[in-house]
């Protein structure tokens, strides 16, 4: 394939090369509508043409405050060739939240989902100056011409385009490398949110490197539902455009489980939380069949598991065992692929850590989940497991291009190459802290994370430097181990938050979804309200278990000897999580000061 400095020179090239090919299937009604890139291209000219009409100029931000869809993309695609470069929103910002990043990130036009959107932007208008358009896509126009819908910006771009017939590709042409293409604002998980800057050339990299890999393929189909404010949503759009294959948008979650059965993927990107609701309900749901059921459940387990670590040796199964793992297959395993539709080569977790158990657990079933690693300083993807190539517990090894190492004294990870971002908008000060450069020029990204790389040039993430816990006699603890292991010993779905920091033992605070505590509550012989079941002595035995089980496992400094049910379940719109599902510890401790101080009240009386 030919090398392309830019993504909207990929981009041309994928649309006029292949007119035919198959881009995207998106939801109309109840029927999946496709979508050649063809007709990709043309839509994307006339918003790019659109924008050019309104006056954005090179560079200038374009910010996008929508849920996942197809219009998403087009709209990502249409800024890009434009020349401009696109901020991103998450749509469950509050109206200050969005005030916020389009001041910073100075955005000329914002193209917002719909009439509810707009209207968060209305309210912060007079904060807005450099705001000269708002683009809805499913909203009103009006408001004095200050909102248009999308279908006045594409008739716009189509009239600029006649015009100007030549005017859209000497504009893509005009991109340069080196050019400002994304402004993704973190989650902010401590603090105000960091506008990263990405260029044109991050993402052609990462493009290139996931293409060389041979991890995805032309004839693959994506199920894709991720947010795509995030990074991990982004580098997956830039794989695309450079490999070719065709993705299902949908990013209504309440819709996932469905729409795989109907459209029949061979990939799908998701967040460990994801997989770890799938698991819990599936453990919940052999054991409510009982008897005979959960028997041939638990047998099927046990064969899987054995095929499994011959797999993982390189190794295959033969003679009785092969026999074995085909009946397991047909009685249990079968039912658990149907669910994603029957055709899947493997799922991509990234964004957190993948408990291994829960990694194991699905590669018992014959399901392969492969771990990456990334942060959206280094354009997402950095290190990733392949299908021919994965070490459980590990988050893989480096993608071609990119460069890693350990910081000898603290054992921080290091990362270099062309996906690393040009640094923090506005914040040299930050951007310095973040990025040492060698002797030799190279520019390394210090991760915050800490790790260790095999012999075979596997890295394994160890602790999160920011996240360590010192407990008042010294030990250090790392939380998110301990997290991932109670996930797996409960038998329902959880969020949680292990707290210790300066204090004389480790506590937690546990929060679960309303659904799926009525569904433990009917499977346990369990009646009430959520608020009822969530104070019940059967649920607190249930966590107390769990508790006891982890702590079997860890050194007495770091167990946990105290912990509260929360009143609601952590969640994205209650502030406790990024929009990828991650907990933002300081809101959460904030938030829960009282309850958790009363741990240490009589903590001589606790330990």
């Amino acid at each position: 394939m030919a090398e392309f400095r830019t993504l909207p020179e990929t981009f041309l090239h994928r649309a006029k090369n292949h007119p035919d090919d198959l881009a995207f299937l998106h939801p109309v009604g109840d029927a999946w509508q496709k979508v050649t890139w063809g007709q990709t291209g043309e839509r994307v000219r006339a918003i790019a043409c659109g924008l050019r009409a309104l006056g954005v100029q090179s560079q200038e931000r374009v910010a996008i405050l929508a849920n996942t869809r197809l219009d998403w993309v087009l709209a990502d695609l249409g800024i890009l060739c434009a020349g401009a470069a696109t901020s991103t929103i998450y749509p469950a910002s509050t109206p200050d939240e969005c005030a916020y990043i389009l001041k910073d990130s100075e955005t000329v036009l914002c193209i917002a989902e719909d009439d509810k959107q707009v209207q968060k932007l209305l309210q912060v208008r007079d904060q807005l100056p450099a705001l000269h358009h708002v683009v809805t896509l499913d909203g009103k126009g009006g408001h004095d011409g200050w909102v248009l819908s999308l279908a006045e910006l594409e008739q716009k771009g189509n009239a600029w385009h006649q015009a100007n017939p030549t005017g859209y590709e000497e504009g893509v042409e005009a991109v340069q490398a080196e050019d400002l293409a994304t402004l993704i604002y973190t989650s902010g998980t401590t603090g105000q949110p960091k506008g990263v800057e990405l260029t044109h050339d991050c993402w052609v990299f990462e493009g290139k490197a996931i293409d060389d890999m041979n991890l995805l393929r032309a004839d693959d189909l994506q199920y894709f539902w991720l947010p795509l404010a995030h990074s991990f949503g982004k580098v997956l759009e830039a794989a695309q455009i450079r490999i070719g294959f065709a993705t299902a948008i949908d990013g209504r979650i309440d819709k996932l489980v469905g729409n795989l059965a109907v459209v029949k993927p061979t990939f799908i990107a998701a967040v460990p939380r994801i997989f770890e609701k799938v698991y819990n309900k599936v453990i919940s749901g052999a054991k409510a069949g009982g008897g005979l059921k959960y028997s041939i459940f638990q047998w099927a387990f046990g064969v899987g598991r054995q095929v499994s670590a011959l797999d993982q040796r390189g190794e295959s199964a033969t003679g009785l065992l092969a026999l074995k793992a085909k009946i397991a297959d047909k009685l249990v395993f079968s039912k658990l692929k149907t669910l994603f539709g029957g055709r899947l080569r493997y799922f991509v977790s990234g964004s957190a850590p993948l408990s291994r158990d829960i990694a194991e657990f699905f590669h018992a079933a014959g399901i392969l989940i492969l771990e990456g690693y990334g942060l959206t300083e280094s354009s997402a993807a950095t290190f990733v497991n392949r299908g021919g190539k994965y070490k459980f517990g590990t988050v893989g090894i480096a993608v071609p291009g990119a460069g890693v190492k350990i910081e000898p004294e603290t054992g921080e990870i290091l990362l270099s190459g062309r996906g690393i971002m040009r640094g923090y908008h506005h914040l040299p000060e930050a951007t310095a802290e973040s990025i040492v450069v060698d002797a030799e020029g190279t520019r390394w990204l210090k991760t915050g994370d800490k790790g260790e790389i095999d012999s075979d040039g596997f890295l394994k993430i160890t602790d999160r430097i920011k996240e360590l816990i010192k407990t008042s006699g010294g030990k250090y603890v790392a939380p998110a181990f301990i997290e991932s292991k109670l996930k797996v010993a409960l038998p329902l779905s959880a969020s949680l938050l292990v707290h210790g920091n300066n204090r004389n033992f480790c506590s937690a605070l546990i929060g679960f979804p309303e659904d799926d505590l009525k569904t433990w509550a009917q499977q346990n012989a369990q009646s009430g309200s959520y608020a009822e079941l969530l104070n019940s002595p059967a649920l607190k035995a249930v966590v107390q278990g769990a508790l006891d089980k982890v702590n079997g496992e860890l050194p007495s400094y770091s167990t946990v000897k105290r912990f509260a049910i929360l009143p609601v379940d952590m969640s994205v719109e209650g502030g406790e999580l990024t929009q990828s599902l991650k907990v933002k510890r300081k809101v959460v401790e904030g938030k829960y000061k009282d309850l958790l101080d009363g741990f240490y009240s009589n903590s001589m009386e606790s330990m």
